[in-house]
């Protein structure tokens, strides 16, 4: 194939959205004979389409001299931005800084009044948002719209559009934002928006349903985007956060085996060849995945690689900790953690954790504090998922306080909208509480048909912890008289009647000896006894066990 015909098919190509044929082609004319300003335009986006970065960055950089040869200095400073842009994605700030500097300086210098000066204000107002001034941002994004209405230029004012979204959110005002990220998708899904703007338009849509918790469209647009990039196999779509989102998705709807693929694809993307901003969260997720799958020294290499890209492994490694049998070290962990100051969403994860914790170490006081400010930021968020993440906290420590009718009544609430979410492993989790609840109020019937159905969930998802004491629970005939305790303190108060020490009992149990003193109190308060002797005497009057 000659360069001409070459360079004919690369541009066939690139028309029809073949990115990788155009790379190819394009590549292989620039080879023959220097392309031409347009064709190197050309070159640089199917470049970034595919992931060729670097390839990328050299065409953008050639086209921005060119243009300047040519006199041409709003387009210069145009290749320049989408230079800096593709720099960004990378996490190369400094270098896509300098650039950004000198489009403004071209435009300046020649006081050119362009479409191009909107782009350079886009970087500004990510800045003013990134700082926490959700209004200068808003401002600035709404100049950038204007901009982009006056040229007619349909990327900038989707980008505009974005931004203007995420501050709307971000200011409280949040069925006027998200009905801005929405308009922006459907433009992404039409065809409105140049392929090399869909996946930031994409991140940051995705990053606004997740600080909302709006798992559902999320998911929607997800999909959407999917069918979208169906017709364009060679897109590369999903770039930086997008990654870790696309994985905390297919988690959630228990696509465990192909978020683990995802996550390490994520982890592997996002280091090479250099280290992204992001990619310790893609180690995280990597390592919560390995968690809930009982792969625990996976998750530990994994956690500790997350730590390393500057992403606190916690809260996820304190759960690890409990899942170990190491208490003391979980509970140090997530009480210091939940002292910190976080974003709600952040903290509602850590407050997830910490009533887990805290009900394992029979600390019930704090877990219900913990569930209680979980259920004040569902009331504040109004969404779906996070008020099944409240309702499930709310019944486990129902529970654990040996409520079992309101715990019940909580569970099956929690149980409902996950259902509705389409979340198979939390609500199994759920499912399994629930038998529990029952198990309490004597309908041991319906607690083995709750845990039967938690366990098969748990074996399709290879989720091996669960599994593990789900079967127990199958396993372990129900206590004739509970008195209020629970599974835990049942059998603790079992091993207080043979004689044995706190100390004794936590190495039988392994727990920390902290944590059996808690689980003797709490007996002692709930059978309204003050001594061994008397919980001794109660446990051989009523076999509890």
């Amino acid at each position: 194939m000659t360069a001409s015909d070459a360079l004919a098919h690369g541009r066939e190509s690139f028309e029809r959205r073949g990115w990788g044929d155009a790379c190819v082609q394009l590549s292989a004319a620039d080879r023959e004979a220097a392309l031409a300003r347009e064709d190197l335009e050309r070159l640089a986006v199917a470049a970034h389409l595919v992931g060729k970065y670097d390839d990328s960055a050299d065409a953008w950089e050639r086209a921005h001299r060119e243009s300047l040869h040519l006199g041409d200095a709003p387009r210069a400073a145009r290749c320049a931005f989408w230079l800096a842009f593709g720099l960004i994605n990378r996490g190369e700030v400094a270098r896509a800084s300098g650039w950004l500097a000198r489009a403004q300086r071209v435009l300046d210098d020649g006081a050119h009044d362009c479409v191009e000066r909107g782009y350079l204000l886009m970087p500004v107002g990510v800045q003013r948002f990134a700082a926490g001034d959700a209004a200068a941002a808003y401002a600035t994004f709404d100049h950038v719209i204007q901009v982009g209405d006056r040229f007619g230029d349909s990327d900038l004012r989707s980008m505009g559009r974005l931004g203007r979204g995420r501050a709307l959110v971000h200011l409280g005002q949040i069925a006027e934002g998200v009905a801005l990220l929405d308009e922006v998708m459907v433009a992404v899904t039409t065809g409105e928006v140049s392929p090399i703007v869909v996946g930031d338009v994409y991140c940051g849509v995705i990053e606004a349903c997740q600080e909302l918790c709006d798992l559902r469209r999320a998911r929607e647009w997800t999909a959407a985007l999917a069918n979208w990039c169906a017709s364009q196999p060679d897109l590369v779509p999903y770039r930086g956060r997008c990654l870790v989102y696309r994985t905390e998705i297919m988690q959630l709807r228990g696509a465990w085996l192909d978020a683990l693929h995802e996550a390490r694809r994520a982890c592997e993307w996002l280091t090479s060849p250099s280290d992204q901003p992001v990619a310790g969260q893609a180690f995280y997720h990597l390592a919560e995945l390995h968690r809930l799958r009982g792969e625990f020294g996976k998750a530990e290499e994994a956690y500790r690689q997350a730590n390393q890209l500057g992403r606190s492994p916690q809260p996820g490694l304190a759960l690890l900790r409990l899942a170990r049998g190491q208490v003391d070290a979980a509970e140090s962990a997530i009480r210091r953690l939940v002292e910190e100051r976080h974003d709600r969403v952040t903290r509602a994860n850590v407050l997830v954790a910490h009533a887990e914790i805290m009900l394992a170490t029979g600390d019930v006081p704090a877990a219900r504090a913990a569930a209680d400010e979980l259920s004040a930021i569902a009331r504040d968020l109004d969404a779906p998922f996070m008020r099944a993440v409240a309702a499930h906290a709310e019944g486990a420590v129902f529970l654990g306080e040996g409520n079992a009718r309101d715990a019940l009544t909580a569970l099956r609430r929690a149980w409902t909208i996950w259902q509705e979410l389409d979340a198979p492993y939390e609500a199994a989790r759920v499912r399994a509480l629930i038998g529990c609840a029952c198990r309490e109020l004597r309908d041991h019937d319906t607690a083995t048909m709750e845990f039967d159905a938690a366990r098969r969930v748990f074996q399709q998802l290879g989720a091996t912890p669960d599994l593990v004491r789900v079967e127990a629970l199958l396993r372990t005939p129900a206590p004739k008289v509970a008195g209020g305790l629970t599974a835990r303190e049942v059998e603790v108060l079992r091993l207080v009647a043979e004689g044995k020490t706190n100390r004794a009992i936590a190495a039988e149990l392994f727990l920390s000896e902290k944590t059996v003193d808690r689980h003797v109190s709490n007996i002692f308060t709930k059978l309204g006894v003050s001594s061994r002797a008397a919980a001794t005497a109660y446990a051989y009057e009523h076999d509890p066990i």
